[in-house]
């Protein structure tokens, strides 16, 4: 068994598995039960916990579909003959080559890429400056989406649970993955 200096440490860095024994620990120490019992309190703790999760990463599960979708869809955009030209007939209206310079998917593609070009450049630079600012608010200490869902997790969890302390209940609550459920085992750090 770890010393409670220990598992405090490891809290302050950030293990997911000291944060949760730390827990545990206060648990046992303010609702005055054994080992499981404080196990059996942080499993409704962790329910709570984790109420509305969907919410939380529903934001990434749409940025993830949007960008593997804008992905999959971008090769038969610019390298495929028919989808060229029907994108060419219905949205571009850009001359059409000799039907020799169309012959290879290559070819298809150094055409198709006089329209795609620019707007591929434009989302590429419109993502570069999103991950710049995103830099530029962590530098000035403001959270972005995630750290403000897992701060409002946090809450939700102090004020359910005020008989715990609120420093141990903040460090669960942001070691819980926004997604994947963290392992819990005994004595996982």
């Amino acid at each position: 068994m770890m010393r409670h200096e220990q598992i405090l440490q490891l809290k302050e860095e950030g293990s997911a598995g000291a944060c949760r024994e730390a827990l545990i620990r206060n648990i046992m120490g303010v609702d005055e039960i054994e080992y499981d019992d404080a196990v059996k309190v942080l499993e409704e703790i962790a329910v709570v916990c984790r109420e509305g999760m969907f919410i939380h990463h529903l934001p990434y599960h749409i940025g993830a579909a949007v960008a593997v979708g804008a992905g999959i869809i971008s090769f038969p955009l610019i390298f495929d003959l028919q989808t060229v030209q029907w994108f060419n007939t219905n949205y571009v209206t850009a001359d059409v080559p000799e039907p020799k310079d169309l012959e290879t998917w290559l070819e298809v593609g150094s055409w198709s890429w006089a329209w795609n070009e620019p707007v591929m450049g434009q989302i590429s630079f419109v993502l570069l400056t999103a991950q710049f600012t995103r830099a530029q608010l962590l530098n000035l200490g403001i959270s972005p989406y995630g750290n403000f869902m897992k701060k409002r997790r946090a809450e939700r969890l102090i004020k359910k649970f005020p008989q715990y302390d609120e420093d141990f209940l903040k460090s669960y609550s942001y070691s819980t993955r926004l997604y994947a459920k963290h392992k819990e085992g005994h004595g996982d750090f």
